[in-house]
Formats: C-alpha cells, sequence, structure tokens
C-alpha cells in the first residue's frame, strides 16, 4: 500500500465525535490578558490556540499537520466553560468574510527567505524603527508574540511526530522522524529543502485554519517550491515520485475539512507566466496535477494559468485532469487577467505573480488585505424598471420611481430607465457595503499573525486592514444572471419595439401572473434570440450588461481606496437570487434560478460550443478585474480520446485567444448524476465542478444538483 492510500485509510478511521474546543483555548489567551490593549489580547489568545491545541499527526504522514487537534478534548472542558469561553470571543468579536478576514494568499516565497527566525528578526529591527510610536510598538508586539508562537507550534508538531514513531513500524518511523527534525530545524531556521518548504508552508495553512480562516490559498506552489525542487533533485535528496508523494499526502489533507461540516475552497494556482514575463510552467506544475488527480477530492480548488506561448502537453494533462470527474483544474487566461488588473493601477510584475483565492477571484499574493465580495442581483431591476420601481412580490417601493410603462416608445427609453434603477441598486449595495465595514474599528480589530506575515506590515508597524499592505483593500459585487439579463432584453427588443406583437403592458401582466394564461406568449419569450448562440441580439445584451456594471461601480472605492472589480461569478447563488426575483421576458418562471455566473442559461445554448465560445467572448473580460465563471459540460468520451481531447484543446485556445476570461468543465455524464440523484449510496466519492469550486455531489442540495444537471452537454 503506497503512503497516499494509507493516509486514505488511517483519516476515516480517525474519531470525529469530539468537541470543538477553539473557543476555549482563545479564552484561555484572554482570560489572563483582560487589562491588556486590545491587538496584544488578540495576539495572546492566537498564542493559546496554537500552542494548546493538540497536535495530532498520522502514522502514515510524510508532512504532519492536521486540524483534528480542534477535537481533542484533553482539558476536560464542562459546558458551562464552554459556553463561558463562547462568550468571551463573542465578546472581542472578529471579522468576517465582508470584513477582510480570509480568502487571502501570503507571499509564501517572500516567508520562505525569510522563515520564522528572519522574520522576528525583522519585527525586531521595525521596533527600533518605530520605538518613539506607542501604537505601532504595541502593534508589533502583538505580531513577535503571535509569530513565535507558530514557531512554538511547529516545534511541538515536532515533538508529535516523534512520540508517533515510536508505535510506528521502520518505514513509518523513517518518516516521521524526518519530519520530526523538519520541524526542530524550521521552527526557527528558513527551510533549505524542498519537504522543508513543503512542510512550512503547510502548517503556516493550519494555522489558518486553526484561526476560523477559510479559502486560505496556498498561491502559486510551482513557482515558489521550484527552486527546492529542483536543488534537491540535482543534489539526489529527492526523486520525482518522492515530490509527488509528498504532494499528495499534503493536499489529500485538505481534505479534513469535510469532518468539519463543508470542504475548504483552498486554491492552488500552477503555470502562467513569471513575475518577470517569462514561461512559468515546469516540471512542478505537472506533479501537481498529477497529485491533485489521486487525490481525487473536493478540494484543493486546483487553478490553471494558461497563455497563448503555453505548451501543448500542458493544456492536455489539464484536460485528462479535468476528464476523471473532478472538474479542475479551472482554466485561467493569463492575457485576460494580467491586462484586467493593471487596468486597477497594479505594477505590472506584481499583476503577472497574481494567483487565485477561494473559487477564481484574482488575487496578488501578499500585496493587498484578504478578498472580499457580495451579490448584486441584476435581473431584479428589470422588473422594477417595468414596474415604476415597485416589486410585483410584495409590492413594495424598492427603486426610484421612473414613470408608468406606457411611457416608454423606444428600446432607448427602456434601457436608460433600467440604467435608472440599476445605479440606485448600486447605490444601496455600495452604502450597505460601507456601513458594514464602518462598524470595525481598525484598531479594535487587528490580526496579529496574518499581519506578520507580511513584509510590509512589519516595516510600516501597520496591521493588514490599516494601512499595512502595498495596495489597498479589493471588492466585488458578483453580478447574478447576464444571461437572464440579456435574453430578457433581446426578447422584450424582438417582440415589443421590432415585430410589435406585443405591448410592455401586456408583457406586464403576463410576468406578474407568472405566465398563467400566457403559455403562448411565454412560448414566444423561450423561442427568442438567446446568448451563448452567436446571435448578434442577444449577445448585443450581454456586452450591455458587462458595460452597464463599469459604469455602475466603476467610481466607487473600498474603506482603504481600493477598487471595485466587476465580477461574474455567481457561485451557486443564482439559485437563492432566482427566489428574490419574479417571471423575467426570456421565459423563466417566478422563482426559477437566474442564469449561472457568466454562462449562458441552461439548455439555451443550442448551436454548439463553437457558437458558445463566439458569444462569451464579445465581452471586454479585461474590464471584469475580479474574474469569471463560465461553466461548460463535455461528454466523459471527450476526455478519453486523444483527438476529441485536442479538439476541445483548441477550442479553449480560440477562446482565450478571442478574449474569453475563464472555463470550467464538467465530465460526469447526465445519466451519471441521475443516477447519483436516485442512489446516492452508490456515489459517495462522485466529485463534480459546481461553480467556482468542486464537490462532493451527493451533499448538494436538491436544487443545485438539479442545475448543474440542466446544464447544456456538449459532445
Amino acid at each position: 500500500m503506497n503512503h497516499l492510500a494509507a493516509l486514505k485509510e488511517e483519516l476515516c478511521l480517525e474519531d470525529r465525535n469530539q468537541r470543538d474546543i477553539r473557543d476555549y483555548l482563545m479564552y484561555l489567551g484572554y482570560r489572563d490578558h483582560y487589562d491588556e490593549p486590545n491587538v496584544i489580547a488578540r495576539a495572546y489568545a492566537c498564542e493559546s490556540l496554537f500552542v494548546n491545541h493538540r497536535k495530532k499527526v498520522f502514522i502514515n504522514d510524510l508532512v504532519v499537520g492536521s486540524r483534528f487537534g480542534l477535537l481533542a478534548d484533553e482539558y476536560n472542558v464542562n459546558e458551562a466553560l464552554l459556553q463561558k469561553s463562547a462568550e468571551i470571543v463573542r465578546n472581542y468579536g472578529q471579522r468576517t468574510f465582508l470584513h477582510n478576514v480570509d480568502h487571502y494568499a501570503p507571499d509564501y516565497g517572500w516567508l520562505l527567505s525569510e522563515g520564522i527566525g528572519g522574520i522576528l528578526e525583522k519585527i525586531s529591527r521595525s521596533m527600533k524603527v518605530h520605538m518613539d510610536n506607542q501604537e505601532k510598538m504595541v502593534f508589533l508586539k502583538s505580531a513577535e508574540i503571535a509569530m513565535s508562537a507558530f514557531g512554538k507550534m511547529i516545534e511541538q508538531y515536532g515533538e508529535a511526530a516523534c512520540e508517533v514513531a515510536e508505535r510506528a513500524e521502520a518505514k513509518q518511523q523513517e518518516e516521521l522522524l524526518i519530519a520530526a527534525d523538519i520541524c526542530k530545524k524550521i521552527r526557527k531556521e528558513k527551510p533549505e529543502t524542498f519537504r522543508e518548504a513543503l512542510q512550512f508552508v503547510w502548517l503556516t495553512y493550519i494555522a489558518f485554519v486553526y484561526e476560523g480562516r477559510y479559502a486560505m490559498a496556498l498561491g502559486r506552489m510551482d513557482q515558489y517550491l521550484y527552486p527546492y525542487y529542483k536543488r534537491d533533485l540535482e543534489n539526489g535528496i529527492l526523486t520525482r515520485e518522492d515530490v509527488k508523494a509528498l504532494m499528495e499526502c499534503t493536499l489529500y489533507k485538505i481534505g479534513e475539512a469535510r469532518y468539519f461540516g463543508n470542504d475548504d475552497v483552498v486554491n492552488i494556482a500552477i503555470g502562467g507566466i513569471k513575475a518577470d514575463g517569462g514561461e512559468g510552467i515546469n516540471e512542478l506544475s505537472y506533479i501537481i496535477l498529477e497529485a491533485v488527480r489521486d487525490c481525487g477530492i473536493a478540494g484543493p480548488n486546483l487553478s490553471a494559468r494558461l497563455h497563448s506561448g503555453m505548451p501543448d502537453e500542458f493544456l492536455d494533462e489539464c484536460l485528462k485532469v479535468i476528464g476523471t470527474g473532478i472538474g479542475y483544474p479551472a482554466l485561467m487566461n493569463d492575457d485576460v487577467n494580467i491586462a484586467a488588473l493593471q487596468r486597477c493601477g497594479y505594477e505590472l510584475e506584481d499583476c503577472r505573480n497574481y494567483c487565485m483565492v477561494g473559487c477564481i477571484e484574482n488575487f496578488l499574493p501578499g500585496q493587498q488585505p484578504p478578498w472580499s465580495d457580495g451579490r448584486f442581483n441584476s435581473p431584479m431591476y428589470l422588473e422594477l424598471a417595468l414596474n415604476d420601481g415597485c416589486s410585483w412580490q410584495t409590492g413594495a417601493q424598492i427603486g426610484p420611481h421612473t414613470g408608468q410603462i406606457s411611457g416608454i416608445e423606444t428600446m432607448d427609453d427602456f434601457l436608460e430607465r433600467l440604467h435608472i434603477q440599476m445605479k440606485a441598486g448600486a447605490a444601496e449595495y455600495m452604502a450597505l457595503f460601507r456601513n458594514e465595514n464602518d462598524r470595525f474599528n481598525r484598531k479594535n480589530y487587528m490580526q496579529p499573525f496574518l499581519s506578520a506575515l507580511s513584509a510590509s506590515c512589519i516595516e510600516r508597524g501597520l496591521d493588514i486592514n490599516d494601512g499595512g499592505m502595498k495596495y489597498p483593500s479589493a471588492h466585488a459585487p458578483g453580478c447574478m444572471g447576464i444571461a437572464t439579463m440579456a435574453d430578457s432584453l433581446a426578447a422584450i427588443e424582438q417582440l415589443v419595439f421590432t415585430e410589435k406583437r406585443i405591448t410592455l403592458s401586456e408583457l406586464r401582466d403576463a410576468l406578474i401572473a407568472d405566465f398563467e394564461g400566457y403559455e403562448d406568449l411565454q412560448q414566444a419569450l423561450l423561442e427568442a434570440p438567446k446568448y451563448g448562440n452567436n446571435d448578434e441580439r442577444a449577445d448585443k445584451y450581454a456586452v450591455w450588461y458587462m458595460g452597464e456594471h463599469v459604469r455602475l461601480f466603476e467610481d466607487y472605492r473600498t474603506p482603504d481606496g481600493g477598487r471595485i472589480y466587476i465580477a461574474m461569478a455567481s457561485n451557486v447563488n443564482n439559485i437563492p437570487a432566482g427566489m428574490e426575483v419574479a417571471a423575467t421576458a426570456d421565459g423563466r418562471k417566478c422563482h426559477e434560478p437566474l442564469s449561472d455566473a457568466a454562462s449562458p442559461m441552461h439548455g439555451m445554448d443550442k448551436k454548439g460550443p463553437t457558437a458558445t465560445v463566439l458569444s462569451t467572448t464579445k465581452l471586454d473580460y479585461t474590464k471584469a478585474a475580479c474574474g469569471t465563471v463560465l461553466n461548460q459540460k463535455y461528454s466523459p468520451s471527450i476526455f478519453k480520446d486523444d483527438e476529441k481531447r485536442a479538439k476541445l484543446a483548441a477550442l479553449i485556445r480560440v477562446y482565450f485567444g478571442r478574449g474569453g476570461q475563464e472555463i470550467q468543465i464538467n465530465s460526469v455524464s447526465r445519466e451519471t448524476l441521475i443516477d447519483a440523484m436516485e442512489h446516492p449510496e452508490n456515489y459517495k466519492s462522485l466529485v463534480v465542478r459546481v461553480s467556482g469550486f468542486s464537490a462532493l455531489y451527493i451533499t448538494l442540495d436538491r436544487e443545485v444538483q438539479e442545475d448543474i444537471l440542466k446544464r447544456t452537454e456538449q459532445a
């Protein structure tokens, strides 16, 4: 049995029926430092969390570090004390996703080059620079406490590995003792070998997990780990197979998250060009592809950066992995993403070094605060434009008065009223975003450990969310339903203003009635031009959609002065967003899901994948700095045939060459999905691409399963 198989088996046997004691561990730190400044108390809570959790090491570990220590109730804490702990932790409070707490990628290259000892030394030097600034000194002291605690945590994992080694068989014992020696070394010294570097990176991620952070990306692993890989191979320290085994046994443990309620969306970026503009695809890129294929779990969320000069082999290997059914890597276009980030004013070298956090969100590792986004329900404003700003479902006046539809004489008139409604909606969205963030006093919600991992935070003596980073924060409204909007506008123009088959009043009445008694009209709307078929009558409104959202959000900024990106990545929010929207002019009924992310409406892209590519690349995605999600589904047979796979690769090159930003592919057949819904017990390991992430199919809500099932399957 190889290491990965043995580790999989061991993880399945782990006891998961214990209490989560994170709050209690943090309480121990707060309890003894109530009279300290807020950020110092937070640092000691972090120290207690890092140092006091049980260091769970598996007998088959090659790289140690596990979130299962949170479930070890060695302290015999009773329910009353757990409630007391939760009360104290809740009172101190913490940032959330909307307030820039996670969805972040540190500059792992810098961390590895410094090591814990080097970072502590930089903190000490910064203290000397800022010794006359009490506020900065307090912050730097908190960073020192947190970083020292992280070093102690690493040392403890080494000690735990030694203890486990005592009851292990010879080969397992040898590997655990190697891991123990590595932990002892990197507790103070910077990593020098591939295994040391990987161990350091993994324990950094585990520290994030213990802090309760989600979707903390591992960034460009094939770039910052490659020098260690290359040197070890040249010196005969490791073989390619050794490195692959290390990657497998590390990345598989991302799957521990499912035992805590959900999978962790840990994005890893491979490929792309380097910061200096050179080719970034290397042997480690391929090894990571092979490792995630062999792990076969819903995470990590692998993203492959592609560019026009890449080798054909790399794209082919990506497609082979996608063809296993796991639905990743997602495929990203360097040419578009780099240009989109440059448009936001970032330096070219930083733009070239982008990675992704969470699902597909473009991010500059170690250069900006954690990511945040929200949901902007664009199709809802169609309803308001047709009803003078009033909701049909609730009767509430939620938009401005724009007049009765009897006064609309042209399509341009209707678009102007729609713009007024959407502009008011964008203003409300940004007001809520600002107000929510303004509630958080930056001095009372500092993040000592996360800030200590940033060179600029240390140099400036400032928190990661208080001016410590090179660039300010970025935020993106996730713009819902591009196809719902485009198809609806195309239908309105076609039936109302071009053919004059109906009036806007008749359309309004049909939508209010949810097409009851208007079935013929609904059919006519369904037969109107649809986005995704290379039909300019619909596609021009997708182009309008992009331009309109840029127009709406271009001049807004985050509370610290950062850019508002445009995102067309709905996750699964097209389903709840659809519950808020009445029937629409594309023929969709009330409460049905909206179109998915940047994709055509399910079942409406009827002219094949080439037409879909031609439609979706008419938009200027350099204006969408966050990223987009184009979900596609292809027959599994395509990925098993070299010639068909080559044709798909050619199509993807055309998509990217024409300016497409992102594409992700499901390769699980419709028949399999239906059978899995009917017999879930037979599909416990079935992974599918959802929207920006992959997941175990049988764990998804029925509505999400059906939404995936409805996607057009190309053959």
